[in-house]
């Protein structure tokens, strides 16, 4: 026996209203969204010493518009390829892979690289600053931002 039109038409509302409320956070969590936070909040967390920096550039983007304080510079495009990479950041660390990690690179994209990189190799506290150092369509980043920069040291 068929349902009564208003039934289905009852229904196929509800079911869309489901569909369209759904929490976005479900939404990201589904998709497997990496944790980001924005240039302030990662110079908020490295100041207090709740996060470690990484600036995943090249010592010529170091070089020119400095770092942001406390950061440590590993280039992502290091010489011993993403073993070097994933070496120089375990020693960063102390080894200790739920220790809290931020990337960040000029805008945002190379950063997500070094967050997923170091997630398959079973780092579980790692964040991408989405916005960058130069800014992205995230946002306008962490120079345009006025936050503080240094000279490299180690460029």
């Amino acid at each position: 026996m068929p349902l009564p039109i208003r039934l289905l038409t009852r229904r196929a509302l509800l079911l869309a209203a489901t569909a369209i409320l759904l929490p976005i956070s479900a939404v990201h969590a589904q998709q497997g969204a990496a944790p980001e936070i924005t240039p302030a909040e990662a110079q908020a967390k490295a100041k207090a010493g709740k996060i470690t920096l990484i600036d995943v550039r090249t010592p010529e983007e170091w070089r020119e518009t400095g770092v942001a304080p406390g950061a440590t510079p590993i280039n992502l495009y290091h010489p011993g390829g993403a073993e070097g990479f994933v070496k120089e950041v375990v020693a960063r660390v102390g080894g200790k892979r739920d220790t809290p990690i931020a990337f960040i690179c000029r805008s945002g994209n190379r950063s997500g690289q070094a967050q997923r990189l170091l997630a398959a190799q079973g780092f579980t506290n790692v964040y991408n600053v989405r916005e960058g150092m130069s800014g992205s369509t995230a946002g306008p980043g962490w120079i345009r931002s006025g936050l503080p920069v240094e000279a490299c040291k180690v460029c």
